[in-house]
């Protein structure tokens, strides 16, 4: 369709990404804006295409798929997130319903497996985060998820820790930040706690009342502490920032 190249050509054109940047080919992101050709055994540049060679793959700036890209942030009285909508059919991106809370995977796929979450339901996995166990890819998570929605169950998933594009579908906030391990309200959460997300409106909330004062759950979080090489990388989990500023180690 025209890959990279011409993705990055149109982005240039149109103003926006950073031109004067260094990279491994040089001064400038023009430098990607062409494509590699073999001639005679020998490599050479020639310029990306400036029409898309398959529009249902790669569309001009001026005429996009949609108005809005497919990332959305999140705010409201649980931090804020960030959700993909991409894939997430309109009807299924505003879900409103009682919370079921993990502290793991394997706790959500046993929930699963035992049908306790066959309704609607937001599945709220905590203590996922940087400071908590490193922050992992969750994607165990969005075969249950997506099975329970073709059910025809309202169906989402709220986070502080992460997932990458497998997470399709199935509305997901992740990067919740605060985190659990840090304090964050997620940690305040309840089983049956009426939870909102509009990825429309960019909004994720707990509608429970009096959730403010209730204590911090505090679950065990020892086997991310040892085995595996989690010792080496303890003082990066103590010394990690936000995911929602990139998680990197503060000083």
């Amino acid at each position: 369709a025209g890959g990279l190249p011409y993705l990055i050509d149109q982005l240039l054109s149109a103003g926006l990404l950073h031109e004067d940047v260094m990279t491994i080919m040089g001064p400038g992101l023009h430098n990607f804006a062409r494509q590699a050709v073999l001639t005679e055994g020998a490599v050479g540049y020639t310029p990306a295409p400036k029409q898309s060679l398959n529009d249902k793959i790669l569309r001009p700036v001026n005429d996009p798929f949609q108005a809005s890209g497919g990332l959305q942030n999140l705010t409201g009285n649980l931090g804020t997130a960030v959700v993909k909508i991409s894939a997430v059919a309109e009807d299924k991106r505003l879900i409103e319903a009682p919370a079921a809370v993990f502290h793991s995977q394997d706790a959500v796929k046993k929930a699963f497996q035992s049908g306790a979450l066959n309704r609607d339901v937001i599945v709220v996995v905590r203590y996922q985060g940087p400071s908590a166990n490193g922050m992992p890819e969750l994607h165990n998570l969005t075969p249950f998820l997506a099975i329970l929605q073709d059910r025809g169950y309202k169906v989402a998933l709220v986070t502080d820790g992460r997932m990458s594009g497998a997470s399709g579908k199935v509305p997901a906030a992740i990067h919740l930040s605060p985190e659990a391990a840090d304090g964050g309200p997620i940690a305040q959460i309840e089983d049956g706690d009426m939870l909102r997300l509009d990825t429309v409106a960019g909004i994720l909330e707990t509608l429970a009342e009096n959730w403010q004062a209730r204590t911090p759950a505090k679950p065990d979080l020892s086997d991310n502490e040892i085995g595996m090489g989690r010792e080496l990388f303890s003082v990066f989990r103590r010394t990690a920032g936000a995911a929602s500023q990139g998680a990197g180690v503060v000083i």
